[in-house]
């Protein structure tokens, strides 16, 4: 990264413990690996209400894998499935989204030697607590929850708030996630050059031509900006 970048900015699902698969996907995978046969057309707003309704409601010192099973259980009750099969389900989410937070807190420790990090989050309430459960809290200044702060991405609020807290401004920082219309968006609607976690790494629907785009979280340390 050239040495304009003072700040990177992270968003959380599908971005630190995912290599760019939302949440909802992964889920819905794990459904079908499982047995579970539930159309896409049943899942998605049976995932979206199991997710909206922890805005809030779920306590600011819950850790990741409460966070994951009361998802879980909200699908098993919105769906009509088991809730020992929707249990297993989360399990198996929690266990693979933590490996990879294990690994992007290693990768954030070596960044932050030379940025100032912060993540910015469409979360529950507890973002926070979450973060120094896996390990991420060290290396970041600011972690920056929807549900604390009042404004969700691709508010420009949201953006704001997290580059104030860390002295930066917008033409120096970047902002890495996986989602073109909540996280490009609105780095874009800032002036804050973004970088975009896409599986396989296709530049096609990038929002911007000079765009970069990297297929894995790790690939960031290789990426010139």
């Amino acid at each position: 990264m050239s040495a304009s970048a003072r700040a990177i900015l992270f968003d959380f699902g599908g971005t630190l413990d995912a290599d760019g698969v939302p949440w909802k996907e992964r889920f819905f995978r794990l459904f079908g690996e499982e047995g579970v046969p539930v159309s896409r057309e049943r899942f998605e707003p049976a995932f979206y209400g199991a997710c909206d309704c922890l805005e809030g409601t779920i306590g600011q010192d819950a850790g990741f894998r409460e966070l994951v099973g009361r998802v879980a259980s909200g699908l098993a009750e919105r769906l009509g499935e088991d809730p020992e099969r929707l249990r297993r389900i989360g399990d198996r989410f929690a266990e693979d989204s933590l490996a990879r937070l294990s690994e992007s807190a290693a990768l954030l420790s070596r960044l932050s030697e030379r940025y100032r990090l912060g993540i910015v989050s469409n979360f529950y309430g507890n973002l926070g607590s979450v973060c120094r459960e896996v390990g991420l809290a060290p290396s970041i200044g600011v972690a920056i929850d929807s549900t604390i702060i009042g404004c969700k991405k691709p508010d420009a609020r949201i953006f704001r708030a997290a580059l104030d807290a860390l002295g930066a401004v917008p033409d120096e920082a970047v902002f890495v996630g996986d989602s073109p219309s909540r996280d490009m968006a609105g780095a874009r609607a800032l002036g804050m050059r973004h970088v975009w976690l896409r599986p396989g790494g296709a530049p096609e629907g990038a929002c911007c031509p000079e765009d970069v785009v990297i297929a894995r979280l790790a690939d960031l340390e290789r990426v010139a900006l």
